[in-house]
């Protein structure tokens, strides 16, 4: 039987040589992009391993002499500089990934992209902040990603050990260094809005033509041929094509792998050498494929099992009924239920948010035939032309087929819907300083330890660059455990442009920065006076410096390399524009930036595997259609019935899932964090649009097909 299959499948005529290709085809796009995903996965889990090099645990212990160690971050016009200090403390300490030695005093490695940055900008913005001898350039193997600035520059022991967040370690890399929640909520939102519409998109491609086949294949059964064999020609039918396709979709991801790979999919590029395949990811798609495509033509084919008789006595299926809804609305209850009940650990959070998510994503695949039924007849009921009618009754007959190919789109919105609300809200809670306003162009260092003054020639200094407004030192407020601002100045000190003091006060109670946490800094400002008098307000140690710009970029990065000279061991703070307030945010853009890609990708496979199912149900449909329009329907009519059969549950769905996509951000932002969803940019509902009108394109397309087979011949040749 399977050598009679395989002739089926490859001599079976014109018909099925043009279904044998099409599924090929389908199923190359399907299994490349399968390849793509899990490649994607495996590179996002090199890029963490590297990024744990970069930020080591302490570890001390075993034969090795430790090495001093302190990452911090800074930044210039925008883009985030990663330095990391270090200093051996003896011949065997072990050596930062990427480098051949550690670096001694006055010496420093660069990545390729910091070269070019440091060659294309003046010293005194720049390289100035990086004083010694270049030895030599960081290898791939310690950057996260061709595009990362790093310096590792080296020091005496001494010295890096009064850096911040200075530790001693006696391995590096070994060490995960961003927690594993992260790291799930990463691959999780890869695996759930990428795999899904793919698989379905290869389910939908090895069904194409089914119900032609099971015409065949019922003939057979009637002439003496058992389930087993039926079910053997199938599997061997659809196999042979998805063994193609697969084939031939190893070839595309090979092919397009380095281009693949300079996409920011997390927002930032991978090296080519990560978008690797193991020997696990290639025998799953090479064996789950073929044997998915073959039970799913197996699946197909249960009513010829059940009887031959059964493919022309069709009847109407049963109408999904409403208890489709408990999964869903389980989902939301038990997110409800997080706001009031959140533990207290991040495991114990995860026990409730991710059975939640879980339950959401189910009951919308449990409710998707539901829902499409009662579009089908919303839509019936308000139907005005003979093609609405008669496309609401066919989905009302039968909406599981109607929703089955849309299905990857309703998870795929879900899920970047869920992702994005998260985002964008927190990004908005701790997102940088309007461009424009003041605290755009202030430059702030904070002071890890007490500095009992600031030097006048620094201020000097400062004050000299083109584009500098002020330069002031800010005293620490011993008081501030009752209720103060956190800093002290003198009211001569006050820049105008940060407000103005109160009434008869000399010394005035100001936050660190001039400005209070998610309130830009006003002229209006009134700043309450403080209990100290001059004197005493000389006698306490500066908490920062802030000096303020015309929020140039010339202007802010000399001051920010002339502060990091002059204060060595503390933080430049990133407050100017494109940089954020939170080292947080920066990894949110690049799950932002993901989300986008999957909106993108998965809207693209939904339109191929609607287009898939049109061409099916066209073929499957041509007597029907031929009588149709023998009867004296106008193409165009069939036309709109087609259209209206795949767009509306894809709309309809879209928003179901968009809808219930933020509502499960939202119950999340509030058991979480306390915040409230902030909507989306207009920028993801322009994706969703433009992707939804490119999948209406794709469906467009295929219908001009529709004339060419639904014309008289077929139905007297049928």
């Amino acid at each position: 039987m399977i050598r009679f299959g395989l002739r089926l499948a490859v001599a079976g005529g014109r018909e099925a040589l043009t279904r044998l290709i099409v599924i090929a085809a389908a199923v190359a796009v399907g299994s490349g992009l399968l390849l793509t995903t899990l490649a994607g996965v495996n590179a996002v889990d090199a890029q963490l391993t590297r990024y744990a090099s970069v930020y080591p645990s302490a570890s001390t212990g075993g034969d090795a002499d430790p090495l001093w160690w302190s990452t911090r971050n800074d930044y210039f016009r925008g883009e985030q500089i990663i330095r990391i200090d270090v200093a051996a403390t003896g011949s065997n300490a072990p050596t930062p990934a990427g480098i051949p030695t550690t670096p001694g005093p006055g010496e420093f490695y660069a990545s390729p992209a910091l070269r070019e940055l440091l060659a294309a900008h003046p010293a005194d913005q720049l390289s100035d902040r990086y004083p010694g001898r270049d030895v030599g350039t960081v290898a791939p193997a310690g950057l996260t990603s061709p595009n990362t600035l790093l310096a590792i520059v080296g020091g005496t022991p001494d010295s890096v050990g009064k850096l911040p967040d200075a530790r001693q370690v006696s391995d590096v890399g070994d060490k995960p260094a961003l927690p594993e929640t992260a790291v799930n909520l990463i691959l999780g939102v890869i695996a759930g809005g990428l795999l899904f519409p793919v698989l379905i998109f290869i389910g939908t491609a090895t069904r194409l033509s089914a119900a032609r086949r099971e015409q065949r294949f019922a003939a057979m059964r009637l002439v003496g041929a058992t389930p087993r064999q039926i079910s053997t020609v199938a599997a061997v039918e659809a196999a042979a094509a998805a063994v193609a396709g697969t084939a031939v979709g190893f070839g595309l991801f090979y092919a397009f792998r380095d281009p693949l790979a300079g996409i920011p999919f997390t927002g930032m590029p991978f090296f080519p050498s990560d978008m690797s395949l193991g020997v696990l990811d290639v025998l799953l798609v090479a064996l789950g494929v073929p044997a998915g495509a073959a039970l799913a033509a197996q699946v197909s084919l249960r009513r010829v099992r059940i009887s031959p008789l059964g493919v022309t006595r069709r009847v109407t299926p049963r109408a999904p009924r409403a208890y489709r809804l408990i999964p869903m609305v389980l989902g939301v209850a038990v997110l409800f239920f997080a706001i009031s009940f959140r533990p207290a650990t991040s495991d114990g959070q995860a026990a409730v948010f991710l059975p939640g998510l879980l339950l959401i994503m189910l009951g919308l695949i449990f409710a998707g035939p539901w829902l499409t039924m009662v579009g089908a007849r919303v839509m019936a009921r308000y139907a005005s032309r003979p093609a609405t009618l008669i496309a609401a009754r066919r989905l009302a007959d039968n909406p599981k087929a109607g929703f089955r190919a849309i299905s990857g789109i309703m998870l795929a919105l879900f899920v970047t819907s869920v992702a994005v609300g998260v985002i964008t809200t927190i990004i908005d809670n701790r997102g940088p300083a309007p461009i424009g306003s003041t605290d755009a162009g202030t430059v702030t260092t904070v002071f890890d330890e007490k500095v009992p003054s600031v030097p006048d020639p620094l201020f000097a200094e400062l004050r000299a660059i083109s584009g500098v407004r002020s330069a002031t030192a800010v005293r620490e407020d011993p008081d501030i455990t009752n209720g103060g601002e956190g800093g002290l100045i003198a009211c001569t000190d006050l820049p105008s442009a940060y407000g103005r003091c109160a009434d008869g006060a000399s010394v005035i109670e100001v936050p660190i920065g001039l400005s209070r946490w998610r309130e830009s800094a006003s002229p209006a400002t009134v700043w309450p006076a403080a209990s100290f008098t001059l004197d005493e307000l000389q006698r306490l140690p500066v908490g920062s410096m802030v000096v303020g710009t015309d929020g140039s970029a010339a202007a802010v990065e000399r001051v920010r390399t002339v502060l990091e000279v002059a204060f060595p061991s503390f933080w430049v703070g990133p407050n100017v524009p494109g940089d954020f307030e939170s080292d947080f945010a920066d990894t949110l853009r690049g799950w932002e930036q993901l989300a986008n890609v999957i909106i993108i990708a998965s809207l693209a496979l939904g339109g191929c595997s609607l287009a898939v199912s049109v061409i099916g149900g066209l073929t499957e449909r041509r007597r029907p259609f031929s009588l149709l329009r023998l009867s004296g329907a106008p193409v165009r009519v069939l036309r709109r019935v087609v259209a209206l059969e795949s767009a509306v549950p894809m709309l309809a769905v879209a928003a179901v899932a968009i809808g219930m996509g933020l509502l499960a951000a939202h119950l999340f932002l509030r058991a979480q964090m306390g915040y409230t969803l902030v909507a989306p940019q207009p920028g993801f509902y322009v994706i969703v649009v433009v992707g939804l009108a490119a999948c209406l394109g794709v469906i467009a397309s295929t219908l001009p097909l529709l004339e060419r087979i639904t014309g008289p011949e077929t139905a007297r040749s049928e």
